[in-house]
């Protein structure tokens, strides 16, 4: 089993993933995440009462490049037949900008009030088990300080 603390600067986030319905954008989270890749990255994307998004490059310090634009350098292929497909309250979701091009960019779901709309068109990867009351005060331009995984056999 795979798990995350998302160090903000507002707390931290524990993450359970959901490794048998996304595993490929599990692994790459998990990739990017060991990498140090995360680490500095700010919340470039808040709407409240719906998401908070992060994991675009360009909100490191010294980018230079248009917040919400970036990515890893690759692009992986939705998952969303899984049993986890819903966004709810506290679920970790890959941002895209059109089917099989999410890399990098991710979000936290605020509220399973607006959300329907992206069951089975962004893939779920995981959830906050810990930590579910720091996702409603992150700002725009909050900071990702670090994420460290924690896997187990």
């Amino acid at each position: 089993m795979t798990t995350a603390e998302i160090h903000t600067n507002k707390g931290v986030l524990k993450v359970s993933f959901y490794e048998q319905d996304a595993p490929n954008t599990v692994a790459n989270f998990v990739k990017l995440a060991k990498s140090g890749f995360y680490d500095g990255l700010r919340w470039h994307r808040v709407l409240p009462g719906f998401v908070i998004q992060g994991g675009c490059p360009n909100t490191r310090a010294g980018a230079t490049g248009m917040p919400g634009t970036g990515g890893p350098g690759w692009k992986i292929d939705c998952e969303l037949n899984g049993g986890n497909q819903f966004h709810d309250k506290g679920v970790l979701s890959m941002a895209h900008a059109g089917r099989n091009t999410g890399g990098s960019q991710f979000f936290v779901v605020l509220s399973r009030a607006q959300t329907a709309h992206l069951d089975r068109n962004h893939t779920c990867f995981g959830k906050v088990t810990e930590g579910l009351e720091i996702i409603d005060t992150i700002q725009q331009g909050d900071s990702i300080d670090k994420v460290i995984i924690h896997e187990e056999a």
